[in-house]
Protein backbone atom coordinates (compact mmCIF):
# COMPACT_ATOMS: atom_id res chain seq x y z
CA UNK A 1 0.00 0.00 0.00
CA UNK A 2 1.75 3.52 -1.32
CA UNK A 3 1.69 6.17 1.65
CA UNK A 4 -1.13 8.40 1.51
CA UNK A 5 -0.68 11.76 0.88
CA UNK A 6 -3.06 15.07 1.02
CA UNK A 7 -1.19 17.74 0.02
CA UNK A 8 -3.20 20.22 1.57
CA UNK A 9 -0.55 23.16 0.84
CA UNK A 10 -2.30 22.95 -2.77
CA UNK A 11 -5.71 23.86 -1.46
CA UNK A 12 -7.14 27.05 -2.73
CA UNK A 13 -10.93 28.22 -1.72
CA UNK A 14 -12.14 29.72 -5.00
CA UNK A 15 -13.09 33.67 -4.16
CA UNK A 16 -16.21 34.89 -4.97
CA UNK A 17 -15.88 36.43 -7.97
CA UNK A 18 -17.16 35.26 -11.32
CA UNK A 19 -14.98 31.78 -12.76
CA UNK A 20 -11.81 32.35 -14.07
CA UNK A 21 -10.48 29.91 -16.76
CA UNK A 22 -8.34 28.71 -13.98
CA UNK A 23 -11.50 28.21 -11.78
CA UNK A 24 -12.92 26.54 -14.56
CA UNK A 25 -10.49 23.89 -15.45
CA UNK A 26 -10.07 22.89 -11.70
CA UNK A 27 -14.35 22.56 -11.70
CA UNK A 28 -13.81 20.16 -14.92
CA UNK A 29 -11.16 18.39 -13.67
CA UNK A 30 -13.36 17.21 -10.35
CA UNK A 31 -16.05 16.61 -12.47
CA UNK A 32 -14.19 14.34 -14.37
CA UNK A 33 -12.58 12.70 -11.52
CA UNK A 34 -15.93 12.39 -9.80
CA UNK A 35 -17.20 10.81 -13.59
CA UNK A 36 -14.59 8.33 -13.10
CA UNK A 37 -15.42 6.87 -9.78
CA UNK A 38 -18.91 7.10 -10.17
CA UNK A 39 -18.50 4.53 -13.33
CA UNK A 40 -16.28 2.22 -11.19
CA UNK A 41 -18.54 2.47 -8.16
CA UNK A 42 -15.97 3.58 -6.14
CA UNK A 43 -16.87 4.72 -2.94
CA UNK A 44 -14.12 8.13 -1.72
CA UNK A 45 -12.53 5.21 0.65
CA UNK A 46 -11.69 2.98 -2.30
CA UNK A 47 -10.08 5.38 -4.34
CA UNK A 48 -7.84 6.94 -1.52
CA UNK A 49 -6.44 3.34 -0.87
CA UNK A 50 -6.29 2.54 -4.49
CA UNK A 51 -4.20 6.01 -5.32
CA UNK A 52 -2.61 6.60 -1.81
CA UNK A 53 -4.24 9.91 -2.17
CA UNK A 54 -5.99 11.07 1.07
CA UNK A 55 -9.75 10.59 1.19
CA UNK A 56 -10.29 13.82 1.87
CA UNK A 57 -7.76 15.93 -1.05
CA UNK A 58 -9.96 13.99 -3.24
CA UNK A 59 -13.22 15.03 -2.25
CA UNK A 60 -12.00 18.61 -2.12
CA UNK A 61 -10.73 17.93 -5.71
CA UNK A 62 -14.35 16.72 -6.86
CA UNK A 63 -15.52 19.93 -5.45
CA UNK A 64 -13.09 22.41 -7.15
CA UNK A 65 -11.68 23.68 -4.51
CA UNK A 66 -8.29 21.98 -4.58
CA UNK A 67 -6.13 21.97 -7.42
CA UNK A 68 -3.99 19.20 -7.13
CA UNK A 69 -0.34 18.83 -7.74
CA UNK A 70 1.63 16.72 -10.60
CA UNK A 71 2.21 14.10 -8.05
CA UNK A 72 -1.27 13.77 -6.85
CA UNK A 73 -2.19 13.63 -10.73
CA UNK A 74 -0.16 10.53 -11.17
CA UNK A 75 -1.44 8.64 -8.20
CA UNK A 76 -4.99 9.53 -8.99
CA UNK A 77 -3.95 8.28 -13.03
CA UNK A 78 -2.63 5.15 -11.99
CA UNK A 79 -5.48 4.08 -9.74
CA UNK A 80 -7.26 4.27 -12.78
CA UNK A 81 -5.47 2.67 -15.41
CA UNK A 82 -5.26 5.67 -17.33
CA UNK A 83 -2.30 8.00 -18.69
CA UNK A 84 -2.08 11.85 -16.93
CA UNK A 85 -3.52 13.52 -20.49
CA UNK A 86 -6.14 11.17 -20.51
CA UNK A 87 -7.08 11.82 -16.69
CA UNK A 88 -6.85 15.55 -17.61
CA UNK A 89 -7.86 15.57 -21.44
CA UNK A 90 -11.86 15.57 -20.91
CA UNK A 91 -11.33 18.25 -17.82
CA UNK A 92 -9.56 20.77 -20.41
CA UNK A 93 -11.57 22.68 -22.95
CA UNK A 94 -11.23 21.70 -26.69
CA UNK A 95 -13.81 23.78 -28.80
CA UNK A 96 -12.56 24.05 -32.03
CA UNK A 97 -13.45 27.34 -33.55
CA UNK A 98 -16.06 26.62 -37.03
CA UNK A 99 -14.36 27.86 -39.28
CA UNK A 100 -14.21 27.16 -43.40
CA UNK A 101 -10.45 27.12 -42.80
CA UNK A 102 -9.02 24.10 -44.76
CA UNK A 103 -6.83 23.70 -41.55
CA UNK A 104 -9.61 22.97 -39.76
CA UNK A 105 -10.34 20.24 -41.80
CA UNK A 106 -6.80 18.75 -41.31
CA UNK A 107 -7.05 18.84 -37.44
CA UNK A 108 -4.36 21.47 -37.36
CA UNK A 109 -4.21 23.18 -33.80
CA UNK A 110 -2.86 26.63 -33.30
CA UNK A 111 -0.18 27.16 -30.83
CA UNK A 112 -2.11 30.18 -29.39
CA UNK A 113 -5.13 28.13 -28.86
CA UNK A 114 -3.49 25.23 -27.10
CA UNK A 115 -4.87 23.68 -23.65
CA UNK A 116 -2.44 23.51 -20.51
CA UNK A 117 -2.50 22.24 -16.84
CA UNK A 118 0.26 23.81 -14.66
CA UNK A 119 1.17 22.46 -11.07
CA UNK A 120 0.12 25.16 -8.33
CA UNK A 121 2.91 23.88 -6.52
CA UNK A 122 5.56 24.12 -8.66
CA UNK A 123 4.72 25.99 -11.76
CA UNK A 124 5.51 22.68 -13.62
CA UNK A 125 3.12 22.96 -17.22
CA UNK A 126 1.86 20.48 -19.51
CA UNK A 127 0.15 21.05 -22.91
CA UNK A 128 -0.88 18.28 -25.08
CA UNK A 129 0.48 18.03 -28.09
CA UNK A 130 -1.69 14.63 -29.97
CA UNK A 131 -5.51 14.35 -29.86
CA UNK A 132 -7.51 11.78 -27.74
CA UNK A 133 -7.66 10.14 -30.88
CA UNK A 134 -4.07 9.78 -31.49
CA UNK A 135 -2.86 6.46 -30.96
CA UNK A 136 0.71 7.84 -28.72
CA UNK A 137 0.18 10.58 -25.85
CA UNK A 138 2.21 13.38 -26.94
CA UNK A 139 3.03 15.83 -24.44
CA UNK A 140 5.32 18.94 -23.90
CA UNK A 141 6.39 19.49 -20.58
CA UNK A 142 7.56 23.04 -18.53
CA UNK A 143 9.54 22.78 -15.66
CA UNK A 144 11.11 25.85 -13.95
CA UNK A 145 14.37 26.12 -12.59
CA UNK A 146 15.17 24.35 -9.36
CA UNK A 147 12.01 22.39 -9.55
CA UNK A 148 11.00 18.66 -9.47
CA UNK A 149 8.08 16.84 -9.80
CA UNK A 150 7.58 13.00 -9.15
CA UNK A 151 5.79 10.37 -10.00
CA UNK A 152 4.71 7.19 -8.52
CA UNK A 153 5.55 3.83 -10.10
CA UNK A 154 1.66 3.21 -10.49
CA UNK A 155 1.65 5.93 -13.08
CA UNK A 156 3.71 4.26 -15.82
CA UNK A 157 2.20 0.73 -15.13
CA UNK A 158 1.41 -0.93 -18.97
CA UNK A 159 3.13 2.07 -20.39
CA UNK A 160 6.13 2.81 -22.50
CA UNK A 161 7.97 6.36 -22.04
CA UNK A 162 10.50 8.18 -23.95
CA UNK A 163 11.15 11.23 -22.63
CA UNK A 164 13.19 14.46 -25.46
CA UNK A 165 14.69 17.27 -23.99
CA UNK A 166 14.26 20.37 -26.19
CA UNK A 167 15.82 23.28 -24.25
CA UNK A 168 17.78 23.01 -20.87
CA UNK A 169 18.88 20.25 -18.49
CA UNK A 170 16.76 18.04 -17.08
CA UNK A 171 17.59 15.06 -14.46
CA UNK A 172 15.91 11.88 -14.40
CA UNK A 173 15.52 9.90 -11.23
CA UNK A 174 14.14 6.56 -12.24
CA UNK A 175 14.52 3.93 -9.42
CA UNK A 176 17.01 5.63 -7.90
CA UNK A 177 19.28 6.06 -10.57
CA UNK A 178 20.22 9.71 -12.16
CA UNK A 179 20.32 10.05 -15.34
CA UNK A 180 21.40 14.22 -16.90
CA UNK A 181 20.12 14.95 -20.00
CA UNK A 182 21.07 18.13 -22.15
CA UNK A 183 19.21 20.08 -24.79
CA UNK A 184 18.52 16.93 -28.18
CA UNK A 185 19.36 13.93 -25.13
CA UNK A 186 16.34 11.46 -24.76
CA UNK A 187 15.60 8.37 -22.80
CA UNK A 188 13.25 5.92 -22.69
CA UNK A 189 11.75 4.34 -19.50
CA UNK A 190 12.09 0.94 -18.41
CA UNK A 191 9.77 -1.33 -16.23
CA UNK A 192 7.41 0.92 -13.95
CA UNK A 193 9.13 2.38 -10.69
CA UNK A 194 8.93 5.81 -8.89
CA UNK A 195 10.00 8.84 -10.96
CA UNK A 196 11.43 12.21 -10.37
CA UNK A 197 11.46 14.96 -12.65
CA UNK A 198 14.34 17.55 -11.55
CA UNK A 199 15.51 20.82 -13.43
CA UNK A 200 18.87 21.58 -11.91
CA UNK A 201 19.66 24.86 -14.23
CA UNK A 202 18.85 28.24 -13.84
CA UNK A 203 16.54 28.09 -16.94
CA UNK A 204 13.53 26.53 -17.24
CA UNK A 205 13.69 23.00 -19.30
CA UNK A 206 11.38 21.78 -21.72
CA UNK A 207 10.67 18.83 -22.97
CA UNK A 208 8.76 16.17 -24.65
CA UNK A 209 7.00 12.86 -23.35
CA UNK A 210 5.93 10.47 -25.56
CA UNK A 211 3.25 7.23 -24.00
CA UNK A 212 2.17 4.25 -25.64
CA UNK A 213 0.51 1.13 -24.41
CA UNK A 214 3.04 -2.02 -23.90
CA UNK A 215 2.44 -4.30 -26.23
Amino acid sequence: MSQIVDDSAATTEPADVSENADDAAQRHLGERLQRLRTERRWSLTELAEESGVSRAMINRVERGVSSPTATILGRLSGAFGLTVSQLLDESLEHDVPRTADPDAARGVQRGATADSWTDPETGYRRRPVSSAAFPADVTEVRLPAGREVAYPASAYAFLRHCIWVVDGVLEVVAGGDVTRLAAGDRIELGDPADVVYRNPGDEPVRYVVVVVRAA
